[in-house]
């Protein structure tokens, strides 16, 4: 295969880095003040540095949070814990969150959770045949 026939690898979408640029302007604090208001409720520790804050809000190179800085920064942005997981999941993982309010699509999502990679795809096939999108 060609190089030009290849597709192009996405750049990871800056999910985290969005919200925290735009809490922190909302709020009106520096990266000294958010990263001292980000503690891990049980631990009372800031879980993120705010020299780590500025590298993930100017687009520089961090590493990814781990669940602590993930729960102090859902304190410290005062944002539910999900959604600042879903940033998180997406920006550095790829992983795209959908939300429900549904009971029944949370109890298809579990099952999904139980499947082969080939029942997986079938099923994407099935749905996309009975509830395509527009």
């Amino acid at each position: 295969m060609a190089t030009e026939d290849r597709p192009r690898a996405e750049a990871p979408r800056p999910a985290l880095r969005e919200l925290v640029k735009r809490r922190r302007a909302e709020l009106g604090l520096s990266y000294v003040k958010l990263a001292e208001r980000c503690i891990d409720p049980e631990t009372g520790e800031q879980t993120v540095k705010d020299s780590w804050l500025h590298r993930l809000e100017t687009g520089l190179k961090v590493i990814a949070p781990e669940y602590p800085a993930i729960v102090g920064m859902s304190k410290g942005l005062q944002v539910p814990l999900h959604v600042v997981q879903a940033a998180a999941g997406e920006q550095f993982f790829g992983i795209s969150t959908v939300e429900s309010g549904s009971g029944e699509v949370r109890a298809l999502m579990a099952k999904a959770d139980r499947m082969t990679p080939e029942q997986l795809d079938a099923l994407a096939r099935f749905l996309e045949v009975v509830a395509p999108q527009k």
